[in-house]
């Protein structure tokens, strides 16, 4: 097995192929060849670093999961509770989603309730955003020292709530944290606004707490009584890997927490500093991974380096780069065992449980579809496939709901195949990599 370095020595590789294989690619205009060419070119970045499929499952983007959590959040917003079916209807753009709103609300029973043409949604999910609601009040002062550790990570200690906001997700602040938790704690927090425009509102930190000033390598480290390290889950066979690994671990810890002015640009020591400090903030999130698009925005605030990829890429050991979805994602493999995480933060677990209740109601509205399928069927006469009988194809006359919102299935074909790409690299390079 080739290890994550000799992967990377072959991205010149990559790209020379990839101009190639777009020259096969037949569009009807230019402007559809140029975006073939952007995303086989941007596919093939991140290739280098080997797939591992459990770390690639704990990457998963449910998109049903998003899409009814934001219908959720949406019927919450509105009277009563309730939202006109055709009122939702044209929201169905914003959500990027086409069809009729009624085919998808009766696909999750247990999760949507349809009558007089309004959509509420269920006791069972009332009971769960109730549940929520409750945890996150109670975990008002954990989101405090949250985002108080994050303006401590900035190097003016301020930062706008337009960024805040593209990870206040991944933090798990709630929506409304700016006017119900930041008025809340004035010695710790203030909002400056200088121009009054919406898109200029900060967030700035005014008391220092060395308390928080802790990272999580630290904590860890200090538990253990040790000095704090990194720690590396690469396989035993990745040797040229480990030998970097031991010899960037070597370098004394840097805590991100520490004014950076004194370090040199393109030093050991400062990149000791960038990866602590992507570690923190990966640790601070519910889920402890991020996209790295996102990361890139904050590189002036955090003074991080312009190509956060290559550095991410550069340790295999302590960050796992992924391009699933074509959403380049990077994840912290300490907090993974398999697929699952360590530990779960108690608002994880509660949307775990929304994700339960929602393929509850999927499976129980597939096998109605199913078995009014079967019906037909043999009031037809048309005889019943098995699906023994179709094992390894798709089964085209089984009820999915997979047709119109597949998340998993690659339907751009060709390199983004799993199997297409696998022949493409053995022809390259005669090694069946993934």
């Amino acid at each position: 097995m080739l290890d994550f370095w000799s992967r990377r020595k072959r991205g010149t590789v990559f790209f020379l192929a990839s101009s190639m294989i777009t020259r096969r690619i037949h569009h009807h205009h230019q402007g559809g060849q140029q975006q073939a060419r952007w995303l086989i070119l941007r596919t093939f970045s991140l290739w280098s670093m080997k797939k591992e499929p459990e770390l690639e499952s704990a990457l998963s983007r449910n998109r049903r999961w998003v899409v009814n959590n934001q219908i959720k959040n949406i019927i919450l917003r509105y009277p009563n509770n309730e939202i006109p079916i055709q009122t939702l209807q044209k929201k169905f753009k914003t959500l990027d989603l086409q069809g009729k709103a009624l085919n998808w609300l009766y696909k999750y029973p247990c999760c949507f309730e349809v009558h007089d043409h309004r959509c509420r949604l269920t006791k069972r999910m009332m009971n769960l955003v109730a549940e929520e609601q409750s945890l996150i009040d109670s975990q008002e002062p954990l989101f405090v020292r949250r985002l108080a550790k994050l303006l401590m990570l900035t190097l003016r200690k301020r930062l706008s709530v337009l960024k805040i906001n593209e990870f206040k997700r991944n933090f798990g602040f709630p929506d409304d944290y700016i006017i119900r938790i930041v008025p809340k704690y004035p010695n710790l927090f203030r909002i400056v606004n200088e121009t009054g425009r919406r898109s200029s509102m900060v967030v700035e930190l005014l008391h220092w707490d060395p308390d928080f000033a802790v990272s999580a390598v630290e904590a860890s480290s200090k538990k253990l009584g040790t000095l704090p390290r990194f720690s590396c889950s690469l396989p035993s066979s990745w040797v040229k890997s480990w030998e970097r690994f031991r010899e960037f671990d070597s370098i004394p810890y840097i805590s991100p927490y520490l004014d950076p002015g004194g370090l040199v640009e393109g030093s050991k020591e400062m990149e000791k500093r960038n990866v602590g400090l992507v570690h923190e903030l990966l640790s601070l999130t519910l889920w402890k991974k991020a996209s790295i698009v996102k990361l890139g925005h904050f590189r002036r605030e955090f003074v991080l380096p312009d190509k956060l990829n290559v550095l991410l890429l550069k340790h295999p050991g302590i960050f796992y780069v992924s391009n699933k979805y074509q959403i380049y994602t990077v994840l912290l493999r300490e907090a993974y065992v398999g697929s699952q995480l360590v530990d779960k933060d108690p608002l994880v677990l509660v949307k775990e449980k929304f994700g339960e209740l929602m393929q509850e109601g999927l499976h129980e509205y597939n096998q109605r579809r199913r078995h009014l399928n079967v019906e037909k069927r043999r009031k037809k006469g048309i005889p019943l496939i098995r699906v023994d009988d179709v094992k390894g194809k798709r089964r085209r006359h089984e009820v999915s709901d997979d047709d119109d919102d597949d998340d998993d299935g690659d339907k751009l074909g060709g390199l983004f195949d799993p199997e297409e790409r696998k022949r493409f690299y053995k022809v390259l390079f005669d090694d069946d990599a993934s």
